[in-house]
């Protein structure tokens, strides 16, 4: 899911770039810096998972975690991304540095739409189960939203990527279904050993903060 330089057009560029921009600085305002540390980790988590690829004909995929970044960070996932995405294309040369704001962008949208369609559901006292599943359906979703998300990107800069908008979404199938497991595994697994972690979504039924800890 990572765009390489030379294949957006200039004007797509400016404003997935000036977009990309606005959504770090938000995610950069928003973050509790004692908190920080959750953001690198999550953020090198992302790192690494996206560098593994799996052979899916007709192309390759790979773990994006976005769903578990979201439910967890929020507008911090913005920040998070960035990092991890410009170092990929430093390092590996995944991606693109002109690029790197339609990257950011494409992740960094599912992942904020993920964070308040779900993770705001997740309460103190729910049942093990109904969290396992809003956390399977946010890992599903950040594939979804993110397969549409560069769909878009890609028709802005041409209709001739109408062929690879397809291929992408169809070799994401199977990644949807596996982020949704992982995500859903390791946000129930949190809830129940460490509460603390998901003190940004969770929320008492009555409404009040929940105790965390």
């Amino acid at each position: 899911m990572h765009i390489s330089d030379g294949v957006l057009s200039g004007p797509v560029l400016v404003a997935t770039n000036g977009l990309a921009v606005v959504g770090v600085g938000i995610g950069l305002h928003k973050m509790d810096y004692e908190h920080a540390a959750r953001v690198g980790v999550l953020s090198a988590v992302f790192f690494v998972a996206s560098l593994v690829h799996v052979p899916i004909p007709p192309a390759s995929a790979h773990l994006l975690l976005i769903g578990l970044m979201g439910f967890l960070l929020g507008w911090a996932a913005f920040p998070a991304l960035a990092v991890a995405l410009l170092l990929q294309a430093i390092i590996f040369g995944l991606g693109g540095l002109t690029s790197l704001g339609a990257n950011v962008l494409i992740m960094g949208i599912p992942a904020m739409a993920v964070h308040y369609l779900f993770a705001w559901r997740v309460c103190a006292g729910m049942p093990q189960r109904p969290v396992f599943a809003l956390a399977f359906a946010a890992g599903v979703a950040g594939i979804v939203l993110t397969c549409a998300t560069a769909g878009v990107v890609l028709f802005a800069a041409g209709k001739e990527f109408v062929g690879a908008i397809g291929m992408i979404a169809l070799g994401h199938v199977p990644v949807a279904v596996i982020e949704g497991f992982v995500t859903g595994s390791a946000v129930a697994f949190l809830y129940r050993v460490r509460p603390a972690f998901l003190e940004a979504p969770l929320r008492a039924h009555a409404g009040k903060e929940a105790p965390v800890g």
